[in-house]
């Protein structure tokens, strides 16, 4: 089963489970999640090949579904789910295949259609990094720095390393042999009728107008929301505007016809 860290809490709230995007961890929720915790018990999960859960040779949304209905299944459900890019997809497939253990969908930046960009160049960096003469994560940040990836993804990746085992918290292989299955997003023929919030950064182009008539065939009570200035990361750009319009949608009233 996937690992998780349980932000436990005695509010009776329905719990939320967070997925993280590629190349992330549980790890990188921990503030939102903690927050969140004031009224529901949060779960945030490291997904297969990320962080400290178990090395599998295929990554596609269904077995990523599967794994999370594992822990729905392990902590008790229905529960609210909470996805972002990589995660989001996972979350709406785990919508679409198994509504009976989902209330409420918040998809953060992502559509359930096929992406044509790759994000190989990353792995490529992280692989350039010089482990063994690493002691700290602001030297890797540096060599990723030297590699042309930019602040915030230097910070975001560090994450993911082990500094004192030479290691990054990520199957590198088995991400790349599934580069594919990730960029795209499965063909199912069903609904997700529970409420759903597509939330995008104002500033993102992975979410358009011309995305809509899919994701309403698929999520036909999805609500839209932007959250302005920020890009594909809105969580880290702007966490507590993030956390603001998760914790409305999730105890909101919402009107069928909206």
């Amino acid at each position: 089963m996937l690992n998780y860290i349980d932000n436990s809490s005695d509010a009776a709230g329905t719990p939320l489970l967070i997925a993280h995007g590629l190349f992330g961890s549980g790890r990188n929720w921990g503030v939102i999640a903690k927050r969140l915790s004031d009224e529901r018990r949060v779960i945030a999960v490291d997904m297969r090949n990320h962080g400290l859960s178990p090395r599998e040779k295929t990554n596609s949304y269904t077995d990523m579904a599967g794994d999370l209905a594992e822990v729905i299944n392990d902590i008790g459900g229905p529960v609210d789910v909470l996805g972002h890019s990589m995660g989001g997809k996972a979350a709406m497939t785990l919508a679409l295949t198994h509504p009976e253990l989902v209330r409420r969908l918040v998809v953060a930046d992502i559509a359930p259609v096929d992406y044509t960009h790759s994000q190989m160049e990353f792995i490529t960096a992280m692989r350039g990094v010089d482990l063994e003469n690493v002691t700290r994560r602001s030297e890797a940040a540096e060599q990723l720095a030297a590699l042309g990836v930019e602040p915030a993804l230097q910070s975001f990746f560090t994450q993911s390393l082990d500094v004192s085992e030479k290691r990054w918290l990520l199957n590198l292989d088995a991400l790349e042999e599934n580069m594919p299955d990730i960029m795209s997003f499965p063909d199912l023929d069903s609904q997700f009728d529970g409420p759903t919030l597509f939330l995008t950064g104002g500033n993102s182009q992975y979410v358009t107008s011309e995305h809509r008539p899919k994701i309403k065939a698929l999520f036909p009570d999805a609500h839209f929301a932007k959250i302005p200035d920020t890009g594909h990361w809105l969580h880290a750009e702007k966490p507590r505007d993030f956390e603001a319009a998760v914790r409305t949608f999730l105890t909101m009233e919402l009107d069928e016809n909206a």
